[in-house]
């Protein structure tokens, strides 16, 4: 790597974050190798993607989970990839916004949905869980349901019997992983719509 190639990767970093934490962006998903592209980890593939483009890396190990600190279109955001497995997402998320004295509502949750096609999003300023155990977990101990959600579409199981844990911790194929490449890109730029309170766009424009 030459020192132009250097130059271009600390200039591509987003700007050193200054001030207060004022938003916890947290992607869902499973820690592990073995988890890796799997339908549950769609929160956790957010996260990464979000982290790439704005040159960082979620890797500083903090509230039970995975962190890295940016700055997105001014605002100072925590990203948060929890570590404590799926159904206990909420004890990560919890300490976060404790520790930074963040209301629910600076909270923005990234999660599969196996009730939405495939390469589909989903966004809620509020709601149940709807049977989403990550959603559970964070309704449960905040006790709250008004954070904003995006919810990635993964598919429904092939069939009503279908394993349904066999189904979330099954690997996209082919045709079905570039749908998520492309709605995984639109769910970044929700984000970055929705630190600076234009939720309404984002539902708006990327609401399926």
């Amino acid at each position: 790597m030459s020192i132009f190639d250097v130059f271009d990767r600390i200039s591509s970093k987003s700007p050193a974050p200054n001030g207060k934490i004022e938003y916890v962006i947290a992607g869902l998903g499973n820690p592990g190798m073995e988890y890796e592209g799997t339908r549950h980890n769609a929160g956790f593939a957010v996260l990464d993607m979000l982290a790439e483009q704005l040159g960082e890396k979620i890797d500083r190990l903090r509230f039970k989970g995975k962190t890295a600190e940016v700055t997105i279109n001014g605002k100072r955001c925590l990203l948060l990839k929890p570590t404590t497995y799926m159904n206990n997402s909420g004890e990560s998320i919890v300490q976060a916004l404790e520790f930074y004295k963040i209301d629910a509502a600076n909270l923005i949750v990234i999660c599969d949905d196996i009730s939405l096609d495939c390469g589909k999003l989903r966004i809620r300023r509020k709601g149940s869980h709807g049977g989403h155990n990550g959603l559970r977990s964070i309704c449960d101990l905040t006790g709250r349901d008004d954070y904003p959600r995006i919810k990635m579409g993964v598919g429904k199981k092939p069939h009503p019997d279908y394993d349904l844990a066999k189904w979330v911790l099954g690997k996209f194929g082919k045709e079905d992983a570039a749908k998520m490449k492309e709605s995984s890109e639109n769910a970044c730029e929700c984000i970055k719509l929705m630190v600076q309170g234009d939720t309404d766009q984002a539902m708006n424009k990327y609401n399926s």
